[in-house]
């Protein structure tokens, strides 16, 4: 996809914040400080639109972009550890669920997981709920660049074997050297595609 304009357009807590459904939209989600801003930067060609931090818990509501006037990416905030209230962190689950729920312009998610770990109880459980709910989606791993060519393929092949799925399925990715920023929208696009 060539990008001509892309702009932030608003954060939201409740759907009567949401901008209004009149695209297709991509979402994205994963654990704190797995990397979700910095990929869609990447996939973006842009360097600071969406905020990125070493910190976990920087992204605490559900972030709108506009891309060529045509296409709605949302950054979901992340789960699991974050330096955040307890308060702020039950408060995540729903709001994020509430947005898969009901949103009827998302065409895919994008689940992010970070190379390096083993999937979690969150991660299983949003593959489970886009599958019983039949959302499409594609399963990222971030932070290549953090290991070597040959631990990576250690690695895709075990997270692969943790998730039950083929290691062609997942894709390694570094925002650092762009390592599969064509082949995440090469998949996305076929979404789009009606």
């Amino acid at each position: 996809m060539i990008i001509k304009e892309a702009t932030f357009i608003k954060s939201a807590v409740k759907p009567d914040q949401y901008t209004d459904p009149l695209y297709p939209e991509l979402a994205f989600a994963g654990r704190s400080n797995v990397g979700k801003s910095s990929l869609i930067n990447t996939l973006l060609n842009r360097k600071k639109l969406v905020k990125t931090s070493s910190k976990p818990g920087c992204t605490q509501l559900i972030n709108f972009f506009m891309l060529n006037n045509e296409l709605s990416i949302v950054d979901l905030p992340g789960y699991g550890y974050a330096k955040v209230s307890k308060k702020v962190r039950a408060q995540w689950g729903p709001m994020v669920e509430r947005y898969l729920k009901i949103r009827e312009t998302l065409r895919a998610m994008v689940l992010l997981i970070d190379m390096r770990r083993e999937p979690g109880k969150e991660e299983f459980g949003l593959i489970d709920w886009f599958e019983a709910n039949r959302v499409p989606y594609i399963i990222v791993l971030t932070k290549a660049d953090k290991l070597s060519k040959t631990k990576q393929q250690v690695r895709i092949k075990a997270i692969a074997e943790s998730l039950g799925m083929e290691k062609e399925t997942l894709i390694p990715f570094s925002s650092k050297t762009r390592l599969g920023r064509d082949r995440v929208w090469k998949e996305l696009n076929a979404f789009l595609t009606p």
